[in-house]
């Protein structure tokens, strides 16, 4: 089967159509738990109940938190339970030779 160039699979689009960066759903919910991460003090962490994630997956959430954290080099640990996802700022690495 011969193509003739004017088959193409998808769509084309303008490019100036096609929109900049990525602002994906979660964009405000990872601006409010990186706004409420900068509240707290070392030994606290913020608690999302995942009942008010409107459906969305955990896992998307936090992969979300994952790659901004990652851009804005701000050190993060997460984990869960069964109804919540807790957020907290990464321990500062120990410095060699420093005593415990």
């Amino acid at each position: 089967m011969g193509r003739n160039g004017n088959d193409s699979h998808y769509a084309a689009v303008n490019r100036s159509d096609v929109p900049q960066g990525r602002k994906g759903k979660h964009r405000r919910a990872v601006a409010d738990i990186l706004s409420d991460l900068s509240k707290l003090t070392a030994q606290q962490a913020v608690k999302i109940p995942l009942a008010g994630l409107n459906g969305e997956k955990m896992q998307n959430l936090r992969s979300a938190l994952n790659r901004v954290t990652r851009e804005k080099n701000i050190p993060v640990v997460t984990s869960s339970d069964e109804k919540y996802l807790y957020v907290w700022r990464a321990d500062p690495p120990k410095s060699p030779g420093a005593s415990e």
